[in-house]
């Protein structure tokens, strides 16, 4: 299979070195410099424009790991080109912005993924499993925090201009926790939440916390910060048999760690297995075999832009409602 990757950063050369069973052929970035380092020595094409990519006839998927405000058009550039398309999260900067591309991917026919990275996690494979096996019994809530301190002079950094990042900390790590509580407990009917500048210098949240409600009651308290002076990932499951608690992510987030908490009929201390993860992560190659995979059977994909779409809805309604500023 044929890939071109739009934005050639840090997340772009992750999904070049995690193509398998596929040959990068084209490579496109405002910046010629970081297109041609991952170019290499491949004899990919190196440009500047997207459209390159998009609209090259061998290609048949289109990578797209660009800042989010060219999330969307180079998508829809994508789908009408009769691509297929792994998008990263948020996949736009707003739902707004993204209607128009689910409306036109599905008038086209096109398979878009979109980079829910985390759901690869090796810890989060494992608690899907257990989860769809019943081993919780029904479930009841769901309990997370994400978070990371930044660097010296993160507040200057795109993901706090809100013109191009559509937000702050609530739609980059906030999508996450969204995203993997709607994959557990299922859509949300009843979204409240806040989100707050406490730290940094800048109009867009560093922090937000949200109370989510699915139509059968269930609920998902989460909380991502960006001024989280250790780096930390915490999500705990809870259901009417027992319990699951991820905790960490590898690298600067600690030890990825998986703990199954078993209740016993008489209940007290719980019957507990725990899987570690030191070995290096493999959630990008995952995904992108699974992307392949996917685009060869025509399968709809693990992630889809609704999925995206259902998160930006709530990332919306909690700026709206918080009066934080973000791409309408």
């Amino acid at each position: 299979m044929k890939v071109g990757i739009v934005g050639c950063g840090l997340i772009g050369k992750k999904r070049a070195e995690a193509l398998t069973d596929a040959t990068l052929v084209a490579c496109a970035d405002s910046n010629v410099e970081r297109a041609r380092a991952l170019a290499g020595k491949t004899g990919a094409l190196v440009s500047t424009n997207y459209r390159e990519v998009t609209d090259a006839k061998d290609i048949e998927l289109v990578v797209i790991a660009t800042p989010h405000d060219m999330l969307a058009p180079v998508t829809l550039a994508a789908v009408r080109a009769g691509k297929h398309v792994l998008v990263e999260k948020p996949a736009a900067r707003s739902a707004t912005e993204l209607r128009p591309v689910v409306e036109e991917a599905e008038k086209h026919g096109a398979l878009v993924h979109v980079g829910f990275n985390h759901r690869y996690h090796r810890a989060f494979r494992k608690a899907k499993e257990l989860v769809d096996a019943g081993a919780l019994g029904p479930l009841m809530f769901v309990r997370a925090r994400y978070g990371h301190g930044g660097r010296v002079g993160y507040e200057k950094e795109w993901r706090f201009d809100a013109p191009i990042s559509g937000g702050g900390e609530l739609i980059d790590q906030g999508m996450h926790l969204i995203d993997l509580s709607r994959w557990l407990l299922g859509d949300f009917v009843r979204v409240k939440g806040a989100a707050h500048t406490f730290f940094w210098d800048t109009k867009c949240d560093d922090n937000a916390f949200l109370h989510l409600e699915t139509a059968q009651g269930q609920v998902a308290w989460l909380h991502a910060s960006a001024s989280e002076w250790k780096n930390t990932f915490s999500m705990e499951i809870y259901g009417k048999v027992g319990k699951l608690h991820i905790d960490g992510l590898g690298g600067s987030y600690g030890l990825e760690k998986l703990t199954w908490y078993r209740m016993t009929p008489e209940m007290g201390p719980p019957e507990t297995s725990a899987w570690e993860y030191p070995m290096v992560d493999d959630s990008w190659t995952t995904e992108m075999s699974e992307v392949i995979a996917e685009i060869r059977a025509r399968k709809k994909p693990d992630s889809t832009l609704r999925d995206a779409l259902a998160a930006l809805e709530i990332v919306g309604s909690i700026y709206r409602d918080s009066g934080h500023p973000h791409f309408p």
